[in-house]
């Protein structure tokens, strides 16, 4: 769906400003499987394992890779592992117990 909002005549040019439904466009699906976290691979670096940092839904391309200084398209990656790489999570075993007295 468009909105078309007010046009403005400029010498001979008329400009209309033209708004998008933020949901309508969006491809969630994809959003989900280059979710961060997960460890991918380019496809012109076989063997070379990055790990999604983001996926920025109003980015052209949209993924972020960690330690990459420019964002990737999915047609440029192939994903490695389909778990999230988990950080800075304590274990059951590993937590600290506390007991109350």
């Amino acid at each position: 769906m468009f909105y078309v909002g007010p046009t403005i005549e400029k010498g001979n040019k008329i400009r209309g400003a033209i708004a998008m439904d933020i949901n309508e466009n969006l491809d969630w699906e994809e959003a989900f499987e280059y979710r961060s976290g997960l460890t991918v691979e380019l496809k012109s670096q076989p063997g070379v394992l990055h790990k999604i940092a983001y996926y920025e839904v109003m980015m052209v391309p949209p993924i972020w890779l960690e330690n990459d200084p420019r964002p990737r398209y999915p047609h440029e990656l192939l994903v490695v592992s389909h778990q999230p790489a988990v950080s800075n999570i304590c274990r059951i075993s590993e937590c600290p117990v506390l007991v109350a007295s």
